[in-house]
């Protein structure tokens, strides 16, 4: 016997996620918890957001943090990337004034709960973007910041930086210098 489960629209999601006391993710009709992050991560999100908005001074770019929602309209998700950087103005969602659509960096900070969706489905929902040019995971298991960058042909390729090197954001003219990033971070590599 199949369990019938209740799909919820976009406005709805947008009432419960209002009042909610934690982030909602709104994907293919179903509503998710966000988990809270590990103070680790939450360090991580700070310093790269940090570094991006001293780097973003005097340009026509802005670096915002987990409180900026984006939604893919391709796909209907709705969620909160750790960092997400929007260059010239935003562009909001036709039935939210408060959700951008056109981020041209996202920012994810791994973790174990996360690290499969951040790298499968919410990538390929992420790739829906048309604006969206990198998208950066950066690993809670040891100094490591992924990049990932859309080509002219739309294709998409993958770099990476690791102790004293730096991740090279193309599209904002920008880096993430890892040793910044992480400097202060214990990261748990015991699994």
């Amino acid at each position: 016997m199949r369990v019938a489960h209740h799909r919820y629209t976009f406005q709805q999601y947008l009432a419960l996620d209002q009042v909610s006391n934690v982030k909602l993710e709104y994907s293919e009709g179903e509503i998710y918890a966000m988990a809270g992050g590990t103070p680790e991560h939450a360090a991580l999100a700070m310093a790269a957001g940090s570094e991006l908005v001293r780097q973003l001074e005097g340009r026509p770019c802005r670096a915002y943090s987990s409180d900026l929602r984006v939604r893919v309209l391709a796909t209907g998700l709705g969620t909160y990337p750790d960092v997400t950087i929007v260059c010239g103005q935003p562009e909001r969602d036709p039935e939210d004034k408060n959700t951008v659509i056109n981020p041209t960096v996202l920012v994810e900070i791994l973790s174990d709960a996360t690290e499969a969706y951040d790298r499968g489905g919410k990538f390929d929902s992420y790739r829906q973007i048309p604006s969206l040019q990198e998208y950066v995971l950066i690993s809670h298991r040891e100094r490591l910041i992924e990049v990932f960058r859309r080509g002219p042909g739309g294709e998409w390729s993958r770099s990476e930086a690791r102790s004293r090197a730096s991740a090279r954001l193309e599209s904002i003219g920008g880096e993430l210098d890892v040793d910044r990033v992480y400097a202060g971070i214990e990261l748990d590599t015991s699994g």
